[in-house]
């Protein structure tokens, strides 16, 4: 997954389905979940998937209400239109991305 700074961030959530992982290097949730989003990442090619460090790109999280980490948001053509948060299964994951492009 790549991370991707505020620069960057609107040009890549601009067009199509976005996945954003909004974490901090510190945050021990964050780390198990890395592995599982690098799992789930292949399996959606349709679905961008980067990820935002809260801790350098302050003003994106601020933007979004990221009040806890890991917050998960899925965009489409730039807006919002799923969100949730904490250590999750590939499972509930695959549930999140695939429920919130089926509405």
């Amino acid at each position: 997954m790549k991370k991707v700074n505020q620069a960057e961030f609107d040009a890549t959530i601009k067009e199509g389905y976005t996945f954003v992982d909004f974490f901090a290097t510190w945050c021990g949730p964050c780390k198990m979940l890395a592995p599982v989003l690098e799992e789930v990442d292949p399996e959606y090619s349709d679905v961008t998937f980067v990820k935002v460090d809260v801790d350098e790109e302050q003003a994106l999280a601020a933007r979004y209400g990221i009040m806890s980490i890991p917050t998960l948001i899925l965009f489409k053509d730039g807006e919002a239109i799923a969100k949730t948060g904490g250590m999750q299964p590939k499972a509930s994951i695959r549930d999140f991305i695939d429920n919130a492009i089926n509405k």
